[in-house]
């Protein structure tokens, strides 16, 4: 580790992966509520088991997103980090204020939760994936312009790379666009549609460049590839994802109201949105056959190839599926939804920030990789993980196709919950994979603490 306060990021990827084990519990849970509906019930409800899943989620990937900075950033700006105080007291206000509001959902009708903490004086509740309370969100801004301030003044006043700038210009927009769920109109149709600049332009825009961020710095380390080579590379995928993610939010708006305009817009530029993800797949091969060693650290190679690929299938190719109009206009809403978000997120964001783990952990501890048996056991851990997902990933693809033609498509549709039962088979399927994804996890955090031969210390680390 050349910079000391790049140590920061280990708490934060901690409280990241304890948080990841809390969203598949969860998730597994959920998945045999969908087969069991009277699983745990009343105690947890299914709309609030489905809550806990979807924030922490989003609560992990940001832990992070920010300790994957924290521990890039200082290096790429060859200087500490500006205020590393700073970072140490948001890491614990954000976890405080994070694991209130799971505890809430859980212990408190959220009607109830919405009078104790005030919503009725700035109304933002209710809204899918932005079910937090108003005092979390504001907590949530507080944090992220922090973080944003750090990272910011350590890129400013230090050496400026294009992986930095990228990733700056990704956190701007994470935070700017987060503003969005304070914006609750009245009407329906314009709460949908701006709701859309949060979540989409989220996963579909900011959040892709720091994914590219992340990855190119990753593949710079393990290859020793030019840098020039890659920041070519980086310039045209960030290019190519702005452009269609930006007008792709409106393969959103097909159904909501708005102009028909949308229907040609929003097909034309999501059917886009894969380019970049291919492209991200060729780099990412081409970068490591090109490379001119072969890193002592094999675990975060495969992490990062695996990472092109897998965001490819699922944002790329499992997004395509369904977002032309005229497709959407059955698919929208069904299992086929599921299945594109579960792998999308999954290969896009949860690989890149296991990768920025899987290959600054090690360095953390004093090593230039993790041991032999360590990385054996990731890389199990890997392929435990990924094939789970794209069982997952299948199994509800099989669901939706089925979804589509008994309750949409067929001349004598059935009803939803007279289809849902019809679809078990597809749902216990799923809840096998899930659990073995929950195994490949566990897998994974026990090779954090597995012994074995090791293969260098930090000195022995390529700069």
């Amino acid at each position: 580790m050349k910079y000391e306060s790049q140590g920061i990021a280990k708490m934060y990827f901690i409280a990241a992966i304890a948080l990841f084990v809390g969203q598949i519990l969860f998730g597994v849970t959920m998945g045999l509520q969908y087969v069991l509906g009277d699983f745990l019930f009343p105690e947890i409800p299914f709309n609030v088991a489905r809550m806990v899943h979807t924030n922490l989620l989003i609560v992990w990937l940001l832990f992070g997103f920010m300790g994957s900075a924290y521990f890039l950033v200082p290096e790429e700006s060859e200087r500490e980090l500006y205020a590393p105080w700073l970072a140490k007291i948001m890491f614990w206000i954000f976890l405080v204020a994070g694991a209130l509001t799971i505890l809430g959902y859980l212990l408190v009708p959220y009607a109830t939760l919405a009078e104790m903490t005030m919503n009725d004086l700035l109304p933002t509740m209710g809204r899918e994936f932005l079910e937090q309370p108003t005092i979390t969100k504001i907590g949530i801004v507080i944090v992220a312009l922090s973080f944003l301030f750090n990272i910011g003044m350590t890129i400013l006043t230090g050496k400026k790379t294009v992986i930095t700038l990228v990733l700056l210009t990704g956190l701007t927009g994470l935070a700017v666009f987060f503003l969005f769920s304070f914006y609750v109109p009245d009407n329906l149709v314009l709460d949908k549609y701006f709701w859309w600049f949060v979540v989409h332009l989220w996963v579909e825009g900011v959040w892709e460049l720091i994914l590219a961020s992340f990855l190119a710095y990753v593949l710079i380390k393990v290859t020793g590839v030019d840098r020039e080579v890659i920041e070519k590379w980086l310039y045209i995928i960030i290019a190519m994802a702005l452009i269609s993610g930006l007008v792709g939010t409106g393969h959103h708006f097909f159904w909501i109201g708005t102009p028909d305009y949308w229907q040609w817009l929003g097909s034309i530029f999501s059917a886009l949105e894969p380019i970049p993800f291919f492209m991200m797949t060729l780099f990412a091969f081409n970068v490591v056959n090109k490379r001119r060693r072969d890193h002592a650290n094999k675990a975060a190679v495969l992490w990062a190839l695996g990472t092109a690929v897998m965001a490819f299938l699922g944002a790329g190719v499992w997004g395509f599926l369904h977002t032309l109009a005229p497709v959407n206009y059955y698919t929208h809403g069904t299992q086929i939804t599921a299945a594109h978000g579960h792998m999308a997120f999954y290969g896009a964001y949860v690989m890149v920030v296991l990768t920025m783990i899987s290959y600054s952990m090690p360095i953390m501890r004093g090593q230039k990789a993790a041991n032999e048996s360590a990385q054996a056991l990731e890389m199990k851990a890997f392929w435990l993980m990924t094939i789970s997902m794209v069982l997952i990933t299948l199994f509800l693809t099989g669901a939706g196709i089925l979804q589509v033609y008994l309750q949409r498509y067929s001349e004598a549709p059935l009803s939803f919950l007279v289809v849902q039962d019809k679809l078990a088979i597809f749902y216990w399927l799923r809840e096998i994979a899930g659990l073995a994804f929950l195994a490949g996890l566990l897998l994974y955090i026990y090779s954090f603490f597995a012994k074995g031969k090791e293969v260098g210390n930090i000195e022995a680390v390529a700069s």
